[in-house]
Formats: structure tokens, C-alpha cells, sequence
């Protein structure tokens, strides 16, 4: 029983080292990028075409664009899990997988 456990455990564990591999190739949507680029870079530029320039108006603007290229970082960020600036660590799945091949 306890054979047959650890066998169900380690073909569980298979899946998701193949499932970690498969995700770390996954490529970042291009046209979804430059489209959310695009709209956020027309809206700030209408914005920006209709508005007095006084020192408000430019600490809003820069301040928005800080807060929108961090979003586009984070979604960067997030298509590379074990690599980048924000990482998950890999030791919990590494011992779980010694300990396994024991």
C-alpha cells in the first residue's frame, strides 16, 4: 500500500516537473502588449493634448505613467516564475523531489 502511494507520488511529482518546464517556455503575448501600450500612450497623449501644462498636471502624468509601466513590469514579471526580479523559490519542489528519489 505505502509502494503504491509513493509511486502515485512520484508520477505526481513527474507532472509537475514537466508542467514547470512547459510553463518556463511559454512566450509573452506580443500583440496584447502593444495594444495595451498603444491605448495607454493614445489616452495619456489625448489627455495631455487637452490640458493646461502647470506643475499638477505634469506630477499626474508622471506619476500615472510610473504606476502603468510598473503594471507592465508585474506582467512581465509574471511569464517568468524562477527567473527575473520576483522569483518563486524551486528548494520546496527540490527536496520534495530528493526526497522522493531516496
Amino acid at each position: 500500500m505505502m509502494q503504491s502511494e509513493a509511486l502515485g507520488l512520484l508520477r505526481n511529482l513527474a507532472q509537475l516537473r514537466w508542467l514547470i518546464i512547459a510553463q518556463s517556455n511559454t512566450t509573452i503575448l506580443r500583440p496584447l502588449l502593444f495594444i495595451m501600450i498603444f491605448w495607454m500612450a493614445s489616452t495619456f497623449f489625448s489627455w495631455g493634448l487637452f490640458s493646461r501644462a502647470n506643475t499638477m498636471t505634469i506630477a499626474t502624468f508622471f506619476i500615472a505613467a510610473l504606476c502603468i509601466s510598473g503594471a507592465i513590469f508585474l506582467i512581465l514579471e509574471m511569464y517568468t516564475p524562477y527567473g527575473g526580479w520576483l522569483r518563486l523559490p524551486s528548494a520546496p519542489l527540490r527536496l520534495a523531489y530528493e526526497s522522493l528519489s531516496r
